[in-house]
C-alpha cells in the first residue's frame, strides 16, 4: 500500500476539523489538491474514509481506523525527529497539552518558563472543559493532558504536581461576608453558584457536600470561572472554586473568600498521560518541568 506522508497530514488535518477546505488551509495547499489527494487515498485503502452530510464531513469506520494509525504514525515520526535534534544539540519540536478550563490560569506562565529555556519550540496548548480534555484523550491528540479529576475508565499514567484548593468566594456586600467564622450550617439557606456538571471542580465540591450531607440550594449552574465571578459580585449569590480562578481577582474589591469551617476542600492538579503511550523527549521534559517548578 503505497501512502504518502503529504496524504497522512492532510487526512488528519480532514478529521480534526471536519472540512476538506479547513484541511487544505492547514496543509497549505488549494482546497482542489485536497479533494484529489484524499480520493487517491481513498482509491489507494480500497474503502470510503469518509462522507458529506449537510457540507460536514463525517469519517467511515475505515475512516475512523486510518486517523488513530495516521496519529501514531506522526506521533512516532516527531518523537524521531526530536531525538534526532537532541543528538545534534538541538531542543526543537512540538509539545501537545490540553488542559481543563481552570488550568488556563497557571499554565500559560509554566508553559512561558518553559519555553525561555527552548525557545525554539512549537506549543499547542488545548484549553478545554473536562469532557473536551477526555476526548481528546481518548483520541490520543495531545502529550500531556492537565486536570483535577483523572479518569477512572482509561489506563492512564497519573502524577500529581500541585494543589487545587476549592474556596468559598461571596460579594463583598453579601451578609456573609463580615463573619470571620462560619460553618456549613451558615451556608444553609444560602443560594450557590456552581460550575457545570462533569467539571473536575464540580465533581469534587459534590464528593465534598455528599461526605457533609449538606444539600445545597442551587440557583444556577455556569459553565465558566468567568461567569461565576460576575454573578458572584453582582450578588447572585455564593460559590465554590478553585482558588487558582480568583488569583488574578486578587485586587477586585467585590469578591471575599469566605472563612468557612473544613474548607478549602483539598484537590490536586494532575499530569495526565495515555498508558503505554511514548512521551516525546520534549514533553518528559515538559513533565519535569512542571514537577520542579512548583517544588522549587
Amino acid at each position: 500500500m503505497n501512502v504518502s506522508f503529504r496524504q497522512i497530514r492532510l487526512f488528519l488535518a480532514l478529521a480534526e476539523t471536519g472540512s476538506v477546505t479547513a484541511a487544505a488551509k492547514a496543509t497549505h495547499i488549494t482546497q482542489p489538491t485536497a479533494s484529489m489527494r484524499l480520493k487517491e487515498l481513498s482509491d489507494t485503502i480500497g474503502l470510503p474514509l469518509f462522507e458529506v452530510v449537510s457540507k460536514k464531513v463525517h469519517l467511515t469506520d475505515a475512516g475512523h481506523e486510518l486517523a488513530r494509525t495516521a496519529r501514531e504514525i506522526q506521533n512516532s515520526w516527531e518523537i524521531y525527529e526530536q531525538q534526532l535534534n537532541a543528538l545534534k544539540g538541538l531542543a526543537r519540536g512540538k509539545l501537545r497539552i490540553a488542559v481543563v478550563s481552570t488550568a488556563k490560569y497557571f499554565i500559560p506562565r509554566l508553559l512561558g518558563t518553559f519555553c525561555t529555556k527552548y525557545p525554539d519550540i512549537e506549543v499547542s496548548l488545548e484549553i478545554q472543559n473536562r469532557d473536551g480534555v477526555l476526548r481528546r484523550m481518548r483520541e490520543n491528540l495531545d502529550d500531556l493532558y492537565i486536570m483535577s479529576m483523572p479518569p477512572t475508565d482509561l489506563e492512564i499514567e497519573d502524577r500529581v504536581f500541585m494543589d487545587n484548593p476549592l474556596v468559598v468566594i461571596a460579594s463583598t456586600q453579601h451578609s456573609l461576608a463580615k463573619k470571620n467564622k462560619l460553618t456549613l450550617t451558615d451556608l444553609t439557606e444560602q443560594k450557590f453558584i456552581l460550575r457545570e456538571r462533569g467539571s473536575g471542580t464540580r465533581m469534587a465540591v459534590d464528593k465534598f457536600f455528599k461526605a457533609k450531607k449538606f444539600k445545597p440550594d442551587l440557583r444556577m449552574e455556569l459553565g465558566s470561572n468567568e461567569a461565576i465571578r460576575e454573578a458572584v459580585a453582582g450578588d447572585l449569590g455564593i460559590a465554590v472554586v478553585s482558588k487558582h480562578a480568583i488569583a488574578e481577582s486578587s485586587t477586585r474589591k467585590d469578591i471575599k473568600i469566605l472563612t468557612v469551617a473544613d474548607f478549602p476542600i483539598q484537590s490536586a492538579w494532575h499530569i495526565v498521560s495515555r498508558k503505554g503511550k511514548i512521551l516525546p523527549p520534549l514533553a518528559r521534559h515538559f513533565h519535569n518541568h512542571l514537577i520542579h517548578s512548583v517544588t522549587a
